[in-house]
């Protein structure tokens, strides 16, 4: 399986979609897959993995051949040549804790791409909600068109049979041409917000994005799923995790100032010697060797366990700050997701109040042929609550996304 096809795998673990996800978690799992910011947090993951096998491995043995220029003489002949093998371990103790250190370290990592990946679904949804948005907006300027068109014919009429005023037909022109100059910048403003989106996934920028047909506010609870704020938080587990690297990082440090053992074998040439006949004419030396460095020089490893110290101090200032910055951040969030959803309810209900008055009014001039101004001004008063009431609604879903965000919601 190659390298790929396991971040894949663990994307599917990690994110748990399911056949029936929803077109937004369909492009959550598309920009996990291809976004090349997310690929290298994955990619540094996995190079921390690989630091374990060499944090847990033993210093490689030391071979040394040394050649008698000058034979030594010795009673059983000259020695030729001498072959060295030594084996150094460390102190007892001293791999594990080491392998621990980039353990958690790798695992720290993980929990960074955890939240690299949390952050790129809340961008997604930064970016795909005000196409939604501005799918909306261009569908109420079309419809306002569409009326305004209607009232052109009606007030054209009404001034031709002598019931209305030509001003009338003007202020109608006007209303027109700013509606159709306004659909246009909409139309315009697309590529930009497509381009934006295409990026995040990776993509061709002109790529075609699928939005919802409608969206709908739901009922907020109080405290909103504060009770997961710190516990399950990517970043708060990578800082406890490297606050475990570093007291671990502390016991290796108090290791490596303990006596390292080497184990050796020396085996020594000797010629035989042809003038006279002893026992063991002749016979090659094998010599066990037993090496204990001796560490002496203490400042260093002082300084070692002095700086694991300083970094779990550091770290637990991270994560205080850091609850901090959450609980401020989940504040924010909320109050905004709030406020949005006030005013949706709000501009819903306004909506709905000036639709009721200005259907009096268009019976009203339909029958008199007056106050076609006050029909006009409650007919823009009511696409201004539309509007806002499907800016409030986009606005609504990203805070919503951002509290999903900081409180690190599994999808």
């Amino acid at each position: 399986m190659n390298r790929n096809n396991i971040f894949i795998l663990v994307l599917f673990w990690v994110t748990g979609l399911g056949g029936n996800a929803q077109r937004l978690e369909d492009y959550y799992q598309i920009a996990a897959e291809n976004n090349p910011g997310l690929k290298a947090k994955y990619a540094a993951y996995e190079a921390a993995l690989q630091r374990i096998p060499q944090a847990r491995s033993l210093a490689d043995p030391t071979f040394s051949f040394g050649y008698f220029i000058s034979p030594v003489e010795t009673r059983v002949g000259a020695q030729r040549a001498r072959f060295s093998l030594t084996q150094m371990f460390p102190w007892f103790g001293s791999l594990k804790a080491q392998g621990d250190v980039a353990a958690l370290a790798a695992e720290a990592q993980f929990q960074e791409f955890l939240d690299a990946r949390n952050a790129l679904y809340f961008r997604v949804a930064q970016a795909w909600y005000p196409l939604y948005e501005l799918q909306k907006l261009r569908l109420l300027e079309r419809e306002n068109i569409r009326l305004l068109e209607s009232f052109k014919t009606t007030t054209t009429q009404k001034y031709e049979n002598g019931m209305g005023a030509m001003v009338d037909v003007i202020r109608v022109d006007l209303l027109l041409n700013e509606a159709n100059t306004q659909l246009e910048i909409l139309d315009k403003k697309e590529a930009s917000l497509t381009s934006r989106f295409n990026t995040l996934l990776n993509r061709g920028y002109d790529e075609p994005v699928v939005v919802a047909d409608s969206l709908a506010a739901g009922d907020m609870l109080m405290d909103y799923r504060k009770d997961s704020l710190l516990v399950n938080h990517p970043r708060m587990a990578a800082l406890d995790l490297k606050l475990k690297s570093a007291e671990a990082a502390e016991k290796v440090a108090l290791k490596q100032g303990l006596p390292k053992i080497g184990v050796g074998l020396d085996y020594v040439l000797v010629d035989e010697r042809s003038d006279m006949v002893l026992e063991d004419n002749g016979k090659d030396v094998l010599m066990p060797m037993v090496t204990v460095t001796i560490p002496i020089f203490r400042k260093k490893y002082r300084a070692a366990r002095q700086e694991a110290r300083f970094m779990q101090e550091g770290t637990a200032l991270e994560q205080e700050a850091l609850a901090n910055e959450l609980t401020a951040a989940y504040h924010r969030a909320t109050f905004e997701l709030q406020q949005q959803a006030d005013l949706v309810a709000l501009y819903a209900q306004q909506s709905a109040a000036t639709r009721q008055a200005m259907n009096l009014l268009l019976s009203a001039y339909g029958n008199s042929g007056k106050d076609f101004e006050e029909v006009l001004r409650i007919q823009q008063q009511l696409l201004k609550y539309e509007r806002l009431n499907t800016t409030a609604l986009s606005q609504y879903f990203i805070a919503l996304e951002e509290v999903n965000y900081i409180t690190a919601k599994t999808r």
